[in-house]
């Protein structure tokens, strides 16, 4: 009797566990997907989209057009509060983002506004994958059938509000009804043509192309919606990615070895660590385990840009942020030393921009196997 009870409760578990394991198989990949996180807290109204990246961790406004940001400590204009912009809560939490998406042809300024945020892991070519995000219309706006979202390969950044000419991967095909303030969930399914790194939303097409709807006869003459909760996860069957011949888990490791961690990543001038960062870092960090008395001295570097020492001072700041994400997961303080050499170490002229990309760097030396 007890060895049954003991194979119930054994089988009980290993269910559980299963169903864990399979919860957390594919997980979301877009980071601060509920807008809950900031970098800073926000000082007036957006009225550019350097104030939208300013303030919102991870995510940015690819163009000059302002996005904006809606949470507990936004305070919106009474010019703009009077139209009802900011009496939506959001679908989750207490944050959320907004843009403008229809209105060129009567002549709204920034009438296309974009968001855009790196993965944090590359979408994998003939993957299928799976996204959601939700949006609310303002009340008095325009309702329209085009919003979508785009991968890119690149991160997109132009001067100017103009709007992106892009075929988004996933579209909402009908019009996005929102009149009483309910949410609206713009779903579907894609395979991955390219190992496209950053995700961008709203509306692709020129206003011509775009269908719209009002019920209201004191509507705006454009439209708005608010955004929340994106989710962008793999779907069954998973493809297996080939391990590329310069992987971090591929190379031959030997003292004295200077290896550079091709995809750490950080904001322009600061020193936190992307969630981008991650499938590197673990790589390292397994390399660390699987070496117990391996001893590494991470160098930051950076181009030629700005002054110098504030250079020396970013490149060492960066180097710690690594070998403390390796101290945080159970590497010893003396196993991981760490520097900055700023610009003085370049690998490529200063003189382009792709040299200046080359030169921007972490990489670590092996001090002792």
């Amino acid at each position: 009797m007890k060895y049954y009870y003991f194979s119930i409760l054994l089988c009980f578990f290993s269910l559980n566990l299963l169903a864990q394991n399979l919860s957390e198989e594919y997980p979301n990949i877009v980071p601060n997907p509920s807008f809950e996180k900031y970098s800073a807290t926000p000082i007036g109204w957006f009225y550019k989209g350097k104030h939208f990246t300013e303030v919102m961790k991870y995510w940015n406004s690819p163009t000059t057009a302002s996005p904006d940001v809606f949470g507990p400590k936004v305070r919106v204009p009474s010019q703009w509060a009077e139209k009802g912009f900011g009496k939506q809560s959001p679908k989750d939490g207490r944050s959320m983002a907004g843009v403008t998406v229809y209105g060129c042809e009567n002549g709204k300024p920034h009438c296309r506004e974009y968001i855009q945020i790196q993965l944090s892991e590359a979408l994998v070519i003939d993957q299928d994958y799976y996204v959601e995000f939700w949006v609310s219309g303002l009340p008095r706006s325009l309702m329209i059938d085009k919003l979508g979202v785009y991968f890119s390969e690149k991160e997109i950044k132009i001067h100017t509000d103009d709007l992106l000419n892009f075929t988004p991967d996933i579209l909402s095909k009908t019009i996005l009804n929102t009149y009483s303030g309910n949410w609206v969930k713009i779903s579907g399914k894609f395979k991955a043509t390219k190992e496209a790194e950053y995700l961008i939303v709203g509306n692709f097409y020129p206003d011509s192309l775009t269908r719209i709807k009002s019920s209201r006869s004191d509507h705006l003459n454009y439209a708005y919606y608010y955004l929340d909760d994106f989710l962008v996860r793999k779907e069954k069957p998973i493809v297996k990615v080939p391990v590329k011949k310069d992987d971090l888990s591929r190379i031959a490791i030997k003292e004295g070895s200077v290896i550079q961690l091709k995809n750490i990543f950080f904001d322009t001038d600061k020193a936190e660590l992307l969630p981008r960062s991650n499938v590197e870092l673990y790589k390292l960090l397994q390399l660390m385990r699987q070496h117990p008395n391996m001893i590494i001295e991470i160098a930051g570097h950076t181009d030629s840009v700005g002054e110098f020492n504030y250079n020396i001072s970013l490149s060492q700041k960066r180097a710690m942020a690594v070998a403390n994400f390796l101290n945080e997961n159970g590497v010893s303080k003396n196993r991981t030393l760490f520097t900055g050499y700023g610009s003085t170490r370049p690998v490529a002229p200063n003189d382009t921009c792709q040299g200046r990309q080359q030169n921007r760097r972490v990489e670590f030396l092996v001090v002792k196997m």
